[in-house]
């Protein structure tokens, strides 16, 4: 039988494996088509400011003894955070695949094909720009606090680490929202690699059923109230899966298409009666 560690390191292994992969699907299809076509630079860029935040709570979390010290004082009954190796090495891996997937917009770089009024949105500059401000803001208040953020039943360092998870909390909310209006806009979902959406669901569920077993196996649901963002990350990105393969599946399904000699004679036809258009 295997060890219980060996069972933990699985299933905190499981979730983060599935989720890591399902960064690839999009960016090995933007490379084959050689196109953005049919996706948002919004959700790379809003998605890039999401995991930053993301990889920052969890070094705070991993490796930060004053922040660890903190944590432990508010949740005496389980001082120990739930945040582990494999979560700060998925955030930043994260953060390098998301990069370079908003990089593919930038014609000069990749020269790819694009979209029809493919840029960042208004709308996604000023929530990028509040969720700065909001961090700014926080910390000046802990700075501020009496004890200058080192007395843990006050305002604290730990509350900035806790102001970055929530931005990466209504990062998920919102990211995949542009995506879903450009899908309804255009009516289809071609060029949006759906891949990535089964791969992130597969992720999501492993993630909350993770937490879940954990704090039902420790008889301690602080799990859950102390590591809000892993819990929301996963049932919010759920959710926006399930939409997208409403899309894909039902909403805007492709046509079952003709064989491949019926669309090259229909190809060829429409070429022909081009040609006698152009003739006349």
């Amino acid at each position: 039988m295997a060890s219980p560690q060996a069972i933990d390191f699985a299933k905190a292994i499981s979730h983060t494996v599935s989720w890591s992969l399902s960064f690839y699907p999009q960016l090995l299809l933007n490379l084959r088509r050689h196109s953005t076509a049919g996706t948002t630079p919004s959700f790379p860029f809003i998605n890039t400011l999401g995991f930053v935040s993301y990889l920052a709570y969890n070094l705070s979390f991993y490796a930060s003894p004053l922040i660890r010290h903190q944590y432990a004082i508010r949740n005496p009954s389980d001082p120990n955070p739930t945040v582990r190796f494999n979560d700060v090495v998925f955030a930043l891996h994260a953060v390098v695949l998301s990069t370079l997937l908003w990089s593919m917009f930038a014609k000069r770089i990749w020269g790819f094909e694009q979209g029809a009024g493919q840029s960042v949105g208004i709308v996604v500059w000023a929530v990028a720009a509040g969720c700065v401000i909001a961090v700014i803001v926080v910390t000046i208040v802990v700075a501020a606090a009496p004890g200058g953020g080192y007395d843990a039943e006050g305002w604290a360092w730990i509350d900035v680490v806790y102001a970055l998870s929530y931005i990466k909390l209504f990062v998920t909310l919102i990211k995949y929202i542009p995506q879903v209006h450009t899908n309804y806009q255009r009516k289809s979902t071609v060029g949006w690699s759906i891949a990535q959406i089964m791969m992130d669901l597969v992720g999501g569920v492993l993630s909350v059923v993770q937490l879940v077993i954990d704090s039902l196996l420790e008889g301690d649901w602080s799990g859950l109230t102390g590591n809000p963002v892993k819990f929301g990350l996963g049932y919010v990105s759920v959710m926006f899966d399930v939409i997208f393969i409403l899309q894909r599946y039902y909403f805007y399904r492709e046509p079952r298409t003709a064989s491949k000699g019926a669309k090259a004679k229909d190809g060829e036809r429409s070429r022909l009666l081009g040609e006698r258009e152009d003739e006349r």
